[in-house]
């Protein structure tokens, strides 16, 4: 597994957790509520694989998953622009998947990205998109801050509540290496055989401001 981000905080000190059917709520729109991952990989990511699980009725932009290197505020990001839009940014780069309005539905998406090509493949709800290229060649940054809810415009900081999450995440898992089509798909019925950086299943987590983990 992956380290704590933050410096000199002992890994007994971080919050592992079994979280099957349980869900983060965000209850309202904040400039500082958000669930801190209490992990990180262990080496920089030539490739990588990241799911999660999000369930709103908000029409403006939001950040899901915001990961942050001092080196980079926006080395990867997850966020939804708009109803119909996901933008996902590696090295403050992006690119953008047209998607189907949902009419209250949860959506559970994944995303995987590759150095050697910059190939990028998103998933939604199990069925694939067209796969993407972004940034070629680039190398993820390990020594990172993890935060679900808040987007960072620094390391660790910099919250705008106009970019805050409200609703509920659940099933976050992070891999340090590419899944595939098949594997993606049987997701909610079995793990792959790939040790994941972070997992729901014992997920290290820590909340700041008002966030709830409920059933």
């Amino acid at each position: 597994m992956g380290q704590c981000p933050h410096w000199g905080k002992s890994r007994e000190e971080v919050r592992w957790q079994y979280l099957k059917y349980k869900v983060f709520v965000f209850p309202e729109e904040s400039n500082d509520s958000h669930v801190l991952v209490q992990a990180q990989p262990e080496h920089p990511l030539l490739n990588f694989t990241m799911c999660l699980r999000s369930y709103t009725d908000l029409t403006r932009p939001h950040s899901l998953f915001s990961y942050a290197t001092k080196e980079q505020d926006n080395e990867i990001v997850l966020l939804k622009f708009n109803p119909t839009e996901y933008r996902f940014y590696i090295g403050g780069k992006y690119i953008a998947f047209r998607i189907p309005e949902s009419h209250m539905e949860s959506e559970h998406v994944c995303v995987t990205w590759e150095s050697p090509t910059g190939i990028v493949r998103f998933w939604l709800n199990g069925r694939p998109w067209p796969r993407k290229g972004l940034q070629k060649g680039y190398e993820v940054g390990n020594e990172a801050v993890v935060i679900l809810g808040q987007e960072q415009d620094t390391f660790g900081g910099g919250f705008d509540a106009q970019q805050s999450f409200v609703g509920e995440i659940s099933d976050v898992y992070m891999w340090d290496v590419g899944l595939s089509n098949s594997e993606v798909k049987m997701l909610n019925y079995m793990e792959p055989q790939a040790t994941p950086i972070f997992s729901w299943r014992n997920f290290p987590y820590k909340i700041e401001g008002e966030v709830y983990l409920v059933y």
